[in-house]
């Protein structure tokens, strides 16, 4: 008898299971009339599937959750199937793709959208971290398909249908047709999938309906203002506790995120008050030409006892490889450092050529010391720091290199680099 698969139509994370079940020819059994709403948390579904959540399969006595988990058990059912790579390097790379679908696709995107859609309370700057995150592991992505047609191997695998499943997904949400159009190979990438034979039927014919405009906030209603009484108010009832609001129609069952703690002031807020304006040097550098205008800004303005300037070089050059790569990890510190945003702009690129290449670049932090600045990244210790003396003609020179991004070191050449702003 064939596997029974129970979710909801629409949930991505179901689409997923049917696509390995089509490209691997195995006969699912599906009961199409289940909704989301349906009384489905009944004891007898917990005893099976203590975890709560769908999609869930059931094969006899074998009872799986976890869509990915499922999606791999049901294409190892075709003999002979190539959407399960039997090479073991192959299959451990599917694995990564397929973690790397679930936890920095989807949970960064179900994150973003639990403050959106209201079941969390909006906070700005909470939404756009996770935003920002859910991006930049799209645009890491989008290099790493440059060169790709499949994820692993020549053939549609495991790892390709969890990762266009994810896409959809977030495609359908919060990334919008702007951000689409800085992602030509992952659009590419995923209509190859959509449209391949055995699954355009589960992926709407092809013909996928994504989001055009930037997605707003749901905002608080107001309250009406009660109206005004000759008479003194009767006691007001406390008033109703609102109750949660629904998970969206293609949540895994996640439980919501908990408010973040409130912050503890930042001893660098502590410090005398300067006359450089960081903020204003930012758009001066995002605005300018940095050697012709911005840099002559910032020795004008800047406040030597109020910042200082550091020269910044990753310890282990050695095990960089791919420059685009190098450039990632640049950009995976630099989000590591958010919570020193107001006290930080940083410049750091990639020198040099695959395989023989080097991290470097420069920090302009608050305060006298790099430490209370840099230590919010858990990966900090990873680089070397060393103050820079705007006196000295050397180091005013890597300064100066490293904001134009055209320095030169032991005769590599700045490939490509990231800012901190």
């Amino acid at each position: 008898m064939a596997p029974t698969v129970t979710s909801y139509e629409g949930n991505s994370r179901l689409r997923r299971v049917r696509a390995a079940a089509a490209l691997a020819g195995v006969e699912l059994i599906y009961d199409s009339s289940f909704t989301f709403k349906s009384d489905w948390k009944t004891p007898e579904f917990l005893q099976k599937f203590p975890l709560g959540y769908q999609p869930t399969l059931e094969d006899g006595d074998f009872y799986l959750q976890e869509s990915s988990a499922i999606a791999e058990y049901v294409a190892t059912l075709a003999p002979n199937s190539t959407v399960v790579p039997s090479d073991k390097k192959q299959l451990a790379l599917c694995h990564q793709w397929q973690c790397f679908a679930d936890q920095e696709i989807y949970m960064k995107h179900n994150a973003a959208s639990t403050i959106i859609n209201g079941s969390v309370p909006y906070n700005k700057v909470t939404y756009q971290f996770f935003f920002d995150k859910l991006v930049s592991r799209l645009e890491t992505l989008e290099k790493i398909l440059a060169d790709k047609t499949f994820l692993v191997g020549e053939r549609i695998t495991i790892a390709d249908i969890c990762v266009a499943t994810a896409l959809t997904n977030v495609f359908s949400g919060l990334v919008d047709k702007s951000i689409r159009a800085k992602l030509p190979n992952t659009l590419r990438y995923l209509d190859s999938i959509v449209k391949h034979p055995k699954l355009i039927a589960l992926f709407d014919n092809g013909d996928l309906k994504f989001t055009d405009e930037p997605v707003t906030p749901a905002q608080p209603a107001k309250e009406a203002k009660p109206a005004k009484e000759s008479k003194p108010a009767e006691p007001k009832a406390p008033k109703a506790t609102k109750a949660p609001k629904a998970k969206e129609a293609d949540e895994e069952e996640e439980e919501p995120l908990v408010p973040a703690e409130p912050k503890v002031k930042n001893p660098l807020d502590d410090l005398p008050k300067s006359t450089f304006n960081l903020e204003e040097w930012k758009r001066q550098y995002s605005n300018l030409d940095t050697r012709g205008e911005a840099l002559p800004w910032f020795y004008q303005n800047f406040d030597k006892e109020g910042f200082s300037i550091w020269r910044v070089d990753f310890k282990y050059n050695e095990e960089l490889t791919q420059t685009f790569m190098s450039n990632n990890q640049i950009g995976g510190f630099f989000n590591r450092l958010e919570a020193s945003r107001k006290y930080l702009f940083g410049s750091m690129g990639v020198l040099g050529k695959t395989n023989d290449s080097i991290i470097s670049g420069a920090l302009i932090v608050r305060g006298k010391d790099v430490k209370p600045v840099v230590d919010v990244a858990p990966d900090w210790e990873s680089y070397e720091y060393k103050e820079i003396s705007l006196d000295n003609e050397e180091d005013k020179k890597f300064f100066e290199g490293a904001m134009a991004w055209d320095l030169e070191m032991s005769g590599k050449s700045w490939v490509d680099g990231k800012n901190f702003k």
